[in-house]
Order: structure tokens, then C-alpha cells, then sequence
């Protein structure tokens, strides 16, 4: 019984130790527009990040990605495999969480419960959203007059080979005045957010889920979001 003590406050420890990751976000001086590819040479200053799968679903899909930012806003490049798309939902602003999407999560202030979510599927459908997550529930609000430099510059490309889908991948412009409405923002130089980056996908027949932070149930658990640096 000792031993098995000993043997689990050992575990608890080592889980105490773990090590949060922080993702610095490599600056680019002039803008782009995303082709879905990630074929622009800045891509070229930012490093493939891995998504780790956080169910136990067997899947043989992998999951990673890449961000940048400029004086403007941010770039984020999804890369993920697939051999199908499972998802019906080609209307923006639809709830496209209930099929395949990439997805990101930006806290810029993490002492509020306030924070922004975008997602992207396979048909180059979004969903825009500013998240105030109070009193144990979550509420999910459009934004305003979302036209102009305000609203995201996206592009989603289908891999194949021989006629066959291998993957998919999402390039997303989000620019700083759309999450004009939260603090520390825009960022500059060493300015520090909070995040995630995630993936849904159904062609199981389930939900299986990936997650750059390490979230336990869902990708809302704002507190267990990790550290971005805007190098």
C-alpha cells in the first residue's frame, strides 16, 4: 500500500512538472494573400507545429500547423490528412463544429473570460466568433459590421493523388481590428496571448478531436490554454 502511495504522488508530481509549450509567432513585414497552399516564401520563417490528438479513437490522420503575423493581423496555415470530407454545412456562420473544421482559439487577456474563436471546413466556410465563457456556460457572439479590413482573408485547398483525397489544408488571414473589442491588442513585439489550435473530424462516425494546448474535454477550457509570443 506504501508503495502505491509513493508510486502516485510520483505521478502527480511529474504531471506538476510538465512543461507548458509557448509558441513564438515569427513577424513579417508586408502582407499576402492566402492561397490555401502556404506557397508564399514568409511561410518559410515559421516552423510546423504538431496538433497531438487528445482522443482515444483510433484515426490515422495527422494534424499540424504554422502561424505568422504582421503589423495587420495574424496567418494561420492548417495542414491535415484525410481521405474524406464529412461535413454538409457550405453556409457561413453554420455549426460546422458538428462536422470536420479546423478551428482557433485567441485569449488575448486571459484574466477575462472573453475570448475569440474562428473555424474553417473543407467547402472555405467560417464561423466568427467572439466567446464570453461566464458563470460555467459559453455564448457565442457574431461580429458587427463584419465587412472591409475587418473581415478574414481564407482559402481551403483539397489534396489528392491519382483522384484520391490525401488531406486537406485551411490558410487564414485574421486581422487585429476584428478582435478589436479585447485588450492587449493588437500585439507587438513580446506581447504574450493565451490559445489554442484544434481540429475536428467525423469520418469515424464520431467526433475525434486535436488540440495544440492540452484541453481534456473541450476546446472552451480557456484556462488550459497555452502561452503565445509575438517574436
Amino acid at each position: 500500500m506504501k508503495g502505491k502511495i509513493i508510486l502516485l504522488l510520483l505521478v502527480i508530481s511529474m504531471q506538476s512538472m510538465a512543461q507548458e509549450e509557448v509558441l513564438y509567432v515569427p513577424n513579417i513585414q508586408t502582407d499576402f494573400i492566402p492561397d490555401g497552399k502556404a506557397s508564399n516564401e514568409h511561410w518559410q520563417s515559421s516552423s510546423w507545429i504538431l496538433m497531438p490528438k487528445i482522443d482515444t479513437i483510433y484515426t490515422p490522420y495527422t494534424t499540424r500547423f504554422k502561424v505568422l503575423y504582421s503589423t495587420k493581423g495574424m496567418y494561420v496555415f492548417f495542414e491535415g490528412t484525410d481521405t474524406k470530407v464529412t461535413s454538409s454545412y457550405r453556409k457561413d456562420f453554420s455549426d460546422m463544429y458538428k462536422a470536420d473544421v479546423f478551428e482557433v482559439f485567441l485569449h488575448p487577456q486571459p484574466e477575462m473570460p472573453l475570448y475569440f474563436e474562428y473555424e474553417i471546413n473543407p467547402f472555405n466556410k467560417e464561423l466568427v466568433l467572439l466567446i464570453p465563457n461566464l458563470r460555467k456556460g459559453i455564448a457565442g457572439w457574431q461580429p458587427w459590421h463584419y465587412t472591409g479590413a475587418k473581415k478574414t482573408i481564407k482559402k481551403v485547398h483539397i489534396q489528392r493523388e491519382n483522384g484520391k483525397m490525401t488531406g486537406w489544408s485551411a490558410e487564414v488571414f485574421i486581422p487585429f481590428s476584428l478582435l478589436s473589442p479585447l485588450e492587449n491588442n493588437p500585439p507587438k513585439k513580446g506581447t504574450t496571448w493565451k490559445g489554442t489550435f484544434c481540429r475536428l473530424d467525423y469520418d469515424s462516425g464520431k467526433m475525434i478531436k486535436w488540440s495544440w494546448a492540452p484541453i481534456k474535454v473541450g476546446f472552451h477550457e480557456y484556462k488550459n490554454y497555452w502561452t503565445i509570443v509575438f517574436d
